[in-house]
């Protein structure tokens, strides 16, 4: 029973850890008003808070649920292109992240810092990518 109540406290530790962590890269980046402002489409500005709310819970159930889906090769080719419209938009949002950076190390007066501080975030991307293959029973 312990067991039980320890792992579900680590999980939830976990989905707050990683629900904060993207959040914060949304609100950091703009996301939201930034693709409104770039598609002129104000008057759907609900929609797009919606739409991620929605998505982000549909992931967090189909995560706990696994559940199956039997497409025809129509629907699955439109559904890749939708995951591949999202990976865009995510590798869109790092790049401004990088543009930040020298923005906020100047601001911080941490100019000579900026080299490690990319490293860091580079070889802990890498890090993490090991352990994730190497290890994947740590995997949630």
């Amino acid at each position: 029973m312990i067991r039980e109540w320890i792992a579900a406290g680590a999980g939830l530790a976990w989905g707050i850890t990683v629900g904060s962590g993207f959040l914060a890269l949304l609100s950091v980046l703009d996301v939201i008003p930034r693709l409104v402002q770039l598609t002129r489409s104000q008057s759907y500005l609900r929609g797009y808070e919606w739409a991620l709310t929605l998505g982000a819970l549909a992931s967090t159930l189909a995560e706990i649920a696994h559940p199956r889906f039997f497409l025809s090769p129509v629907l699955a080719a439109f559904w890749g292109l939708l995951a591949g419209v999202f990976v865009g938009m995510v590798a869109g949002a790092l790049t401004e992240v990088l543009n930040v950076l020298p923005i906020l190390a100047r601001r911080l007066r941490m100019q000579e810092a900026l080299p490690v501080l990319v490293s860091a975030m580079v070889i802990g991307k890498i890090l993490g990518c090991l352990i994730n293959f190497l290890f994947p029973e740590l995997s949630p």
